[in-house]
């Protein structure tokens, strides 16, 4: 039996975010910038797609036992289900491309390119979702928190080689899936299924796609496990992929995705932070310093409602 599409909600703010979002997006910011510094952890012990597999399917099992305590349907409809499969691949797709761009150019490299999301997310919006338009002020904003990014990782980003051009479009196509998913979502799921319903079938039909091409590109999966590493899992599976990714599909119902994607560009900032300062107590650098101005002045344009 077909369930009716739940009606949609008017939203009170449709051309910004108050401060109750943008809390929550910052926070959400800041557990994705700590999750940079864990993987890293983790890497010594499980191979990064193995790990993005495994913690798609326990988040998944996660979200299908609090669904169930909720009497919340798990596959609601054929035409959802279609929905959320090509959201769930599209998401598995993402982290192939990054994954197998890390074997070609460098991170730091790969982390500014990915950044081109928010602008993926902006102009996807822009055409193919109502009240969510595109003006000068967000395109500013943009392009002034990307250059913050830029002077973030300046000093790691390299010189041009054609070694590092395969895994530099990788990239660059990862971030245009990135945004194009968040767009997706917004226009057929959003307003059909439940945020939990939604995040489930993401992590639910990711797990195989990622599982396959761990078993293609990854040769021994498992070299060891130590308390570290059980606590970078449970920080993944638990933090991350269950809760925090829960509450950015919550967010993605009730917000423009142009916006919501725009404040993605303080994760590699805190991830610097958290990595950097908290855990190896480096300094705080001028270009950490100036990349959190740029970054916040750019989040203030784009929020801006003329």
């Amino acid at each position: 039996m077909t369930n009716s599409p739940p009606k949609q909600p008017t939203p009170v703010y449709r051309a910004q975010l108050r401060w109750q979002p943008i809390v929550v997006v910052l926070i959400i910011a800041m557990i994705w910038g700590g999750n940079m510094a864990l993987v890293k952890l983790a890497i010594r012990d499980i191979t990064p797609l193995f790990m993005a597999a495994i913690r798609s399917l326990v988040a998944a099992i996660c979200l299908c036992i609090w669904m169930k305590a909720k009497g919340l349907a798990l596959f609601p409809s054929g035409r959802i289900i279609f929905h959320g499969i090509v959201a769930g691949l599209l998401f598995g797709f993402e982290f192939g491309l990054i994954f197998v761009g890390l074997k070609y150019t460098l991170a730091s490299r790969g982390s500014v390119i990915l950044y081109v999301a928010p602008f993926a997310a902006a102009i996807g919006a822009h055409f193919f979702l109502a009240d969510d338009r595109f003006n000068r002020y967000k395109g500013v904003g943009l392009v002034l928190a990307f250059g913050g990014i830029i002077v973030l990782f300046l000093k790691d980003l390299g010189t041009f080689s054609f070694q590092a051009l395969p895994g530099d479009i990788l990239f660059l196509i990862a971030g245009v899936a990135w945004g194009g998913t968040t767009v997706y979502i917004k226009k057929y799921l959003a307003w059909r299924a439940d945020p939990l319903q939604v995040l489930f079938f993401q992590l639910l039909f990711s797990a195989p796609f990622l599982f396959g091409l761990s078993l293609v590109f990854e040769a021994q999966v498992v070299t060891g496990f130590s308390p570290l590493t059980a606590f970078s899992m449970f920080y993944q599976c638990i933090i991350v992929a269950f809760l925090s990714y829960l509450a950015w599909f919550v967010l993605v119902s009730r917000y423009p995705v142009s916006l919501l994607h725009a404040f993605s560009f303080f994760t590699p900032v805190f991830g610097v932070i958290i990595s950097g300062i908290l855990i190896l107590g480096e300094p705080i650098g001028a270009n950490l310093v100036l990349a959190l101005m740029m970054v916040s002045a750019g989040m203030v344009l784009v929020n801006y409602r003329p």
